[in-house]
């Protein structure tokens, strides 16, 4: 397309040019004679045509000829631009150019070819509108040197090619309006996509944990049943306290997805909580690090610095990502000790999560959980690395910028492979 335009800007541009610099050699309409000698039967001899007598062309007119159709070559990247600088180009042009009449059929049919791009291609409808009002106004002000002569014999040809733009301009409207309504269904149906992938993490970071930590209990519970009533009562009631956790952050989930818009107050305020739980977030690790240190796995937690306040989804994602590492020590690492830090700087949140490697309970997982917590935080800016240890065990390490703040630059780590023995297997 834009070397079709650009040959007929050049095209025109040569024409108006060539028109130019003949003006005044076309023939001369031979004058009227008038008085006693003229004879009703006998015509007149005609009178020899004489070319007037014009000075040379100046070379500035020359310049602005070839540049009256030189802005078509960028009619449909910036239709209104080409359309006022076509117009303004040719009312200047046809102000000056004395004698050159067979130059305005071409600037004539500059000028359509520009409104005609600005009326198709242009995104802005008013400013288009508009634009195309004011320069047939103006065009029609100055119609005498604006405006080509036609013979009769022309008018249908003029009147067919109008036609024809008009036709093509719907066309074409049509098309961009079809093109537009896929645009907008591919964007549904990748937002569709990207709440399903965010639904579908949710659920996975809820149950895998929650039924991870009860499984263990229960095994547990079944193994002292006899031997010791009182521990398998313990462990029974942590499976019950794990499995009204995971039906709490269901039921959240769950209601987010069914609030519609008639929940919405008519002030236009926030949507209200339809009585559940708070989304976990960083104030209830020791939550979490409680039930899962009463499955029998050594754990450390600490905590430094001072707390700085998240965004909702910002929390929540901090959250999971010490749920999902510990739940991975849980499934793929039992007897193994594990240490949890979190770090509250002013400028970010920085998380640790390690461990000392142990016997894998579970098969070795698909990884979508490490992948989705990675998913995670790079919607909030932060960044998660995993990396197997030397001396055995492996590491999670997630860096949480706080607001107004860039997510601070890591020294760049070597990320182990997930294998049997230890949690690197991934939920």
């Amino acid at each position: 397309m834009w070397a079709a335009d650009t040959i007929v800007a050049a095209v025109l541009s040569a024409a108006v040019v060539l028109a130019t610099v003949r003006r005044g050699d076309g023939p001369v309409r031979p004058a009227l004679v008038v008085g006693p000698a003229w004879d009703p039967v006998v015509p007149a001899p005609p009178v020899p045509a004489v070319p007037p007598d014009l000075p040379p062309v100046p070379a500035w007119l020359l310049l602005l000829a070839a540049l009256t159709a030189a802005p078509l070559a960028a009619r449909r990247r910036f239709p209104l631009a080409a359309f006022w600088a076509v117009t303004g180009l040719t009312l200047l042009y046809n102000q000056h150019a004395d004698g050159a009449e067979d130059a305005t059929v071409y600037t004539f049919l500059a000028c359509v070819i520009a409104a005609y791009s600005a009326a198709v291609y242009s995104p802005r409808r008013l400013p288009a509108l508009g634009s195309l009002v004011a320069g047939a106004a103006l065009t029609a002000v100055f119609h005498d040197e604006n405006f080509p002569s036609f013979t009769p014999g022309a008018v249908p040809f003029v009147l067919l090619l109008g036609v024809g733009l008009a036709a093509n301009a719907i066309h074409t409207a049509e098309q961009r309006l079809h093109a537009l309504k896929e645009r907008q269904e591919s964007a549904t149906r990748l937002a569709v996509d990207r709440e399903r992938a965010r639904i579908a993490r949710e659920l996975h970071d809820i149950v895998t944990h929650n039924v991870s930590v009860m499984v263990i209990q229960a095994g547990a519970a079944r193994k002292v049943m006899d031997a010791a009533p009182d521990r398998a009562r313990e462990a029974l009631l942590a499976v019950e306290a794990g499995g009204r956790t995971a039906l709490a952050e269901l039921r959240h989930v769950m209601g987010l997805l069914t609030m519609t818009a008639d929940a919405a107050p008519s002030d236009g305020g926030p949507l209200p909580e339809p009585g559940l739980a708070p989304q976990p977030g960083l104030d209830r690790l020791p939550e979490l690090t409680d039930r899962v240190r009463a499955t029998g796995v050594p754990l450390g937690l600490t905590v430094t610095g001072t707390p700085a306040p998240l965004p909702a989804g910002a929390d929540l994602a901090a959250y999971r990502v010490v749920q999902e590492a510990l739940t991975n020590v849980v499934r793929h690492a039992a007897g193994a000790r594990v240490r949890v830090a979190v770090d509250h700087a002013p400028d970010a949140v920085r998380i640790e999560v390690t461990d000392t490697g142990g016997t894998a309970t579970a098969p070795p997982g698909s990884g979508r959980g490490l992948t989705g917590l990675g998913e995670r935080l790079d919607v909030y800016g932060g960044t998660l690395e995993t990396a197997r240890l030397p001396e055995g065990g492996f590491q999670v390490r997630a860096v949480l910028p706080v607001d107004g703040h860039s997510p601070p630059a890591e020294a760049p780590r070597d990320t182990g492979t997930h294998g049997p023995g230890t949690c690197e297997a991934p939920a």
